[in-house]
């Protein structure tokens, strides 16, 4: 059994996606961020960087429960675990690899920063929005191009694809006409097609 330490956000159902297509049982503890759940002591012991998801298997590699905090990593962990969307061969690792990185290290963070400067920030600075908003469109430039010939961004279904497809599903937060990306497009249309998928964006907390 896996303990799901989570919240409906995007980082948040990249884990909800994997644990559904890898068929893991496993049982979700809500950590409202609205409230500061975040920051309880005992959330802390597993995710000192006080963000969820996070998730402790009880059943650990080595017989012993084991947590795991970053969405990244534990989309590796999981990946490692069942041997499945996250490949042996080396070549074809680098590739996943690659991308889950991006999308950790450029699409997840500049996304966020469009949603924080245009939706929330109490005081609505031009040049931020600008400077976000323009990064996003950048940003999903590169994956049109990436999925150009190609299904999924490292060519098969990965764990890359589960950690990318949740941020577009915020598009119209980012001022992003998905029309203008074909490509990105059709590629969203394939993955929420999966039923695997739609289980996981239904599941609701509170």
């Amino acid at each position: 059994m896996i303990d799901l330490y989570y919240w409906g956000t995007p980082n948040g159902h990249k884990i909800t996606i994997a644990l559904e297509e890898m068929k893991l049982n496993y049982q979700i503890f809500p950590i409202n961020i609205q409230e500061n759940d975040q920051f309880q002591p005992d959330f802390l012991n597993i995710s000192p960087n006080n963000k969820i998801p996070a998730i402790v298997d009880q059943e650990g590699p080595r017989g012993e429960p084991i947590s795991v905090f970053e969405s990244g990593a534990i989309l590796q962990y999981l990946g490692r675990k069942t041997g499945l969307f996250y490949p042996e061969d080396e070549q074809e690792r680098v590739e996943v690899e690659q991308w889950l990185m991006w999308q950790m290290g450029n699409f997840g963070p500049m996304l966020g920063q469009n949603h924080h400067f245009s939706r929330y920030a109490p005081e609505k600075i031009p040049y931020a929005i600008e400077r976000y908003v323009n990064e996003s469109k950048r940003l999903y430039a590169v994956l049109n191009k990436q999925l150009i010939g190609q299904k999924f961004v490292a060519g098969e279904y990965s764990i890359a694809d589960m950690a990318i497809l949740p941020w577009i599903l915020r598009h119209e937060w980012q001022s992003i006409q998905l029309e203008d990306y074909p490509y990105v497009q059709e590629y969203v249309e394939r993955l929420i097609a999966r039923p695997a998928i739609q289980k996981a964006l239904s599941i609701q907390v509170s």
